[in-house]
């Protein structure tokens, strides 16, 4: 983490809320109606999109041990995700290579061997393929060569990221880039996973939208996120085709200058801990966690 770029940052936020301004662009761009509408446009985001870039489909903390996996669904195509006995993390079509039957229901588990669930045909949890039902009355089958639909997979900063297409190249370290450094500081390889939710939504581009202004959040918002949160007051940081974005909160009360900021930063979800130098006050600490928007943020005790 480039600890003056976030120094910089804060800077730049803190002058938005006392000049009453917003990261702006040179211009006002208009977005046809059709690209929210349009089937074919939406059918080849599908494909040029989100069946080629990596995905992240699951955390490395909802398959903490071998033997571990995660069924679900991703842009309608069934994924099994699973860590093998040497800790290994890999993403398959979760279809039987026999007669497309699903071979675990979606949700998490523990599981060294996949049965599908029509014919019995048995798979490892690094998609060998181990049995074969009434083989004998069957015929015979090169079981090497009947293995699940492997799909191109990594495990990196605590996430598992595949690419929904089979033998596609997968470069996650290319494609986030700089965001990569977040991700690590962040340190999810060590945290519980305790549960989750699936939202059913709009066009993707809809909900994205939506997380990518601070613009509605007096007129939608007013009695939550308004009331602690500036409205329309927002930062923007492009990282590739990917955006990191900063919003303030309604109280910034600066005893110094984020110039100043020396120490390390790391984020943890919801608990965000900033250390600055000696002599700070920790009430100059709670502004830059407000400032930022951090629900906690803890005072090193050796400052």
């Amino acid at each position: 983490m480039n600890y003056t770029t976030v120094g910089n940052v804060a800077e730049k936020m803190l002058g938005y809320v006392e000049e009453g301004r917003t990261f702006q662009s040179d211009r006002i761009t208009t977005v046809p109606v059709t690209h929210y509408l349009d089937p074919g446009r939406w059918a080849r985001e599908m494909e040029l999109i989100f069946k080629r870039v990596p995905l992240m489909l699951a955390l490395t903390a909802e398959l903490p041990t071998p033997g571990s996996y995660k069924a679900m669904e991703a842009i309608g195509m069934p994924i099994l995700v699973t860590r093998d006995k040497d800790g290994k993390a890999h993403a398959f079509l979760n279809v039987c290579k026999h007669r497309g039957g699903p071979l675990a229901d979606e949700g998490r588990g523990h599981c060294a061997r996949f049965t599908c669930q029509y014919h019995g045909w048995t798979y490892s949890n690094d998609g060998r393929l181990l049995v074969v039902t009434d083989k004998d009355k069957f015929g015979e089958v090169d079981k090497s060569s009947r293995g699940l639909t492997e799909l191109p997979c990594r495990e990196k900063a605590g996430l598992i990221f595949a690419v929904l297409t089979p033998g596609a190249a997968i470069d996650v370290d290319d494609y986030y880039g700089a965001l990569l450094e977040d991700f690590e500081a962040a340190d999810f390889a060590h945290w519980t996973f305790l549960d989750s939710r699936v939202i059913e939504g709009a066009n993707w581009k809809v909900a994205f939208d939506g997380y990518l202004e601070g613009y509605h959040f007096a007129t939608l918002h007013p009695k939550t996120i308004a009331a602690r949160t500036c409205s329309n007051v927002t930062h923007y940081e492009a990282f590739g085709p990917h955006l990191r974005i900063g919003n303030t909160t309604s109280r910034v009360d600066f005893g110094c200058h984020p110039g100043e900021w020396t120490d390390a930063w790391s984020m943890s979800g919801v608990a965000h801990h900033w250390a600055l130098g000696t002599g700070h006050r920790a009430t100059q600490l709670r502004a830059v966690g407000d400032l930022l928007g951090l629900s906690t943020v803890t005072v090193d005790p050796r400052r």
